[in-house]
This record gives C-alpha cells, structure tokens and sequence, in this order.
C-alpha cells in the first residue's frame, strides 16, 4: 500500500511543484515511532527556503485532503534533500557533474558495488565517477540501487 500512496502522490505534486518552479526530489511514505509520516524533499536552482516548503505544505495538504486517498492519520513533512541529495533520474549524474557522490550497485562492477568520486557525466546507460586514483569508473545506471552526493565539508 506505501508504493501505491507514494506514486498517487507524486500524480497530485508533480503539477504543483511545476506550477511553484519546483522540482520534487523524493516522497517517502512510511511508519515511524510517532505514527505515519508522509515526507516529500523539494529542491530549487540556488535552493529551497523555509517559503518553500510552507507554500507546498499548505498547498499540498489541501489537495491531498480533497483526493481523500491516505484513510488513517499521517503527518505531513516537506523539506530540502540537505547536502546529501539522492541522485535518482539520469539526468541528476549530469546537473551535478564536478560534484562528489557516493553510488551504491545491486552487483559488482569493476569489481566493487560502493564507488565514491566525483561525477564526470553520464553517457549510453552508464554514470562515469572519477575515482580518488584518478581512474574513471563507468557504473551502468540500471544496477545502481542507491546514491547521492557526498560533499566535502
């Protein structure tokens, strides 16, 4: 039932953040110790402010209230993916080329399944990660299961 909710509301937010020039990171639907939690992560060109998540809040709670599609109490939280990020869409490995990320692979490649370097550009199915050794790693983006910037502070 968490992936049906999830995708149902990625349906109704997707609008509303194109409207808001938004772009919608991550929906996270899932039971926590003080009940159930509905998270989504909104990010913005130079950023997200407290405005942000506000409006989408205030917004989003009233076209999830008239959808009527959550039928037991929830918390609603909207925030911003923070400086680690994940990186899902292919297009992410390319807006944040130069940039340091952590990829995590359902199989070896090259021999590893946790790669760290940073992101060179993605071409013909695959992420290309400069390694700490200065070798690149072409990691086929249908195998990665998790990943996200990693920068350093």
């Amino acid at each position: 039932m968490t992936g049906e909710v999830v995708e149902r509301v990625k349906l109704i937010a997707i609008p509303l953040f194109t409207e808001l020039g938004l772009e919608l990171v991550d929906v996270e639907f899932r039971r926590e110790a003080n009940g159930w939690v509905l998270r989504l992560y909104l990010d913005k060109p130079g950023g997200v402010v407290l405005g942000d998540c506000q409006r989408v809040s205030e917004e989003l709670s009233d076209l999830l209230d008239i959808e009527d599609l959550i039928d037991h109490p929830y918390t609603l939280e909207v925030s911003s993916p923070g400086l680690n990020r994940p990186l899902h869409l292919e297009s992410d490995f390319l807006r944040f080329v130069g940039q340091r990320a952590r990829i995590s692979t359902s199989s070896a490649v090259v021999g590893q399944r946790r790669f760290l370097g940073v992101l060179r550009g993605y071409e013909e199915g695959r992420v290309l990660l400069e390694r700490e050794d200065g070798t690149i790693a072409l990691i086929p983006y249908a195998l990665i299961v998790k990943s996200r910037l990693d920068p350093v502070l």
